[in-house]
Order: structure tokens, then sequence, then C-alpha cells
């Protein structure tokens, strides 16, 4: 696949503090890719770097193969729609007049912006000021602005802050239909489980280093998570199926007629065989494997306080 962005082997040093260190990640053409991570791990630092705003110490950032911190870095930019984690627009402006003011600044036609208002469902409020509209409403504009001029790489920091849920589930539905257009997304985000249907790959990184990139399916390989297996249970036999399972198998929450299992890849398939040997005990089994909010916090909590 074509690589539309990469950081390769980049630290990114502020005197002592090293922000970002020794990441190497690549976005690919038509991919959504979730960068996750807590406050301080280095995502706003990964997102600046691409954004030509800020220079790695070491390592090379490249869209498109070109530096966009270099001599031809307006050029990349042109190629790149960012939506900031805090959207701050001017409140005296119509939606409509900041939409021509950053088509400007891009070097973009205007005659789009229209048709870009309505795409995020506030054409109604075009001729509006700004300082009129609601959080979900700036955040619509904000997006808005991102698409101006059908930029190949969109950088979302955080798009769903503050939303309602339908308007969480708009902006979801927005990146997908973006994806399937052919663009690519970086969404930087702290709500995992929302996102991980939403994306194609996942990058977790963690005080300044990349803990893991790729699928949902690749990551749950390399992190060898334990799968979750629920058991609706006879009133009272909790004690008797547990007492039959794998050592290896844990109990995490136990209820009168519920167990919720945490069973690791070893010794999974031991346990459902010892759970279909009780079928006088079980009434039900549900098997959910680790998601995105399971393998970050088993790769944070295995990486320790490394770095």
């Amino acid at each position: 696949m074509t690589r539309i962005a990469e950081w390769q082997g980049v630290s990114k040093r502020y005197r002592d503090v090293t922000a970002v260190q020794e990441v190497s990640l690549a976005l690919e053409a038509g991919q959504a890719t979730a960068l996750v991570g807590h406050n301080g791990a280095g995502k706003t630092t990964l997102i600046k770097l691409v954004l030509g705003l800020i220079r790695p110490t070491q390592g090379s950032v490249r869209i498109g193969g070109i530096d966009p911190a270099g001599s031809a870095g307006a050029q990349a930019r042109r190629a790149i729609g960012f939506l900031p984690e805090s959207v701050a627009f001017h409140g005296a402006m119509t939606g409509t007049e900041l939409m021509a003011f950053y088509a400007r600044l891009k070097g973009a036609p205007q005659r789009a912006n229209g048709e870009l208002l309505a795409r995020v469902g506030i054409a109604d409020a075009a001729h509006r000021r700004v300082g009129t509209y609601s959080k979900g409403m700036r955040q619509r504009l904000g997006i808005a602005q991102a698409l101006i001029g059908a930029p190949r790489l969109l950088l979302f920091d955080e798009p769903t802050s503050g939303l309602d849920p339908a308007s969480r589930r708009d902006v979801y539905e927005m990146i997908d239909t973006l994806r399937g257009s052919g663009a690519t997304v970086l969404i930087s985000t702290h709500a995992l489980a929302e996102v991980e249907n939403r994306v194609d790959r996942a990058a977790i990184v963690h005080r300044g280093r990349l803990l893991a990139a790729g699928t949902l399916a690749q990551l749950r390989h390399g992190v060898q998570a334990d799968a979750r297996i629920c058991l609706h249970i006879r009133p009272g036999s909790a004690e008797q199926v547990l007492a039959r399972l794998p050592a290896d198998v844990r109990c995490a929450e136990r209820g009168n007629v519920t167990l919720v299992l945490l069973a690791p890849p070893a010794a999974k398939m031991a346990a459902l065989r010892c759970i279909a040997q009780m079928d006088e005990l079980i009434e039900d089994v549900e098997i959910t494997a680790p998601g995105l909010q399971e393998l970050y916090t088993h790769l944070v909590d295995a990486a320790g306080d490394e770095g």
C-alpha cells in the first residue's frame, strides 16, 4: 500500500525532557488509524511533527516523501486537514466567513465550502455568527474546515470531545465516509471503546514510546491478552464450576448466576472443553476477545515505568 505519512526512528527532546523516543510509524492510504495514549504520552508531539510545526531531534518525518518542516513543506501541508483538540474560532465571524478565510489560507477554491458545511450538518447556520454556535456545532465547523481542499491526510485530535452521543455517532459516520472515499485518517483519542470499530489500525503510545501498532487482530496476537468468558450458571453453582476449571483461568466477577472468567490464550481451549462438560451447571456461554481498552491496559502495564 502507499504510505501517505511516516515517522522513521523519530525522537523529540526538549532539553532534558524526551517527548517522543524512537517512534517508527506509517499511515497507509485509505486507512484510519487510532493514536491512543494517556495525556503526555507523545500523541500531540507526533501530530506537531507531521504538521511541520516542530522538527525531530533525530529521525525523519515525511508526507508523501516530503519533509513537512523543510523547504517544500508548504506543498506537503496542503495535503493535510487538521482538527485540533480545542477548536477556537473568532466568534464574530459567520460560518461562511470562516470557511472562506481558511480556504484562502489553503489556496483552495471557495465554491465547495457550502457543500462542506452541509456535509457536516450545519448549512442552516452558515450565516450565523460562530459565537452563537453550540460546542457540537463548532466541532462540526472544525471538521468542515479540515476538509477544505479534499486533503489526502486528515488529522483529528479528540474529534468527539464534548459532543453528545448523537453527534459523536455522526462524527464517526463522517470518518467512515472519508475512509470510503480514499482519505487517510489519524484519530488521536482517549475514547478507546468508541473508536475500536471505526479504525483499521491502532498505534499505542506510552511515555513517548510506541508500544505496538497494527490491526486489532495483530495486537491481540502480539499481546496474548486474556479472553473474557461470561458464564450463565445455575443458581448457587459457582464453587462447583470454578473447582473444575483449569488453574490458569481466573475469576474476574462472581455472582449467584454469573461468572466472568479471564483465560490466557494457552488455557482458553482447555477452559472451553471443561465448560462443555458442565452442561448440568452452565446455561449459556459468551466469549469476548479483548478490546482496544484491554489491549492498551495490558501493554501499558507490561511497559511499567520504562522510558
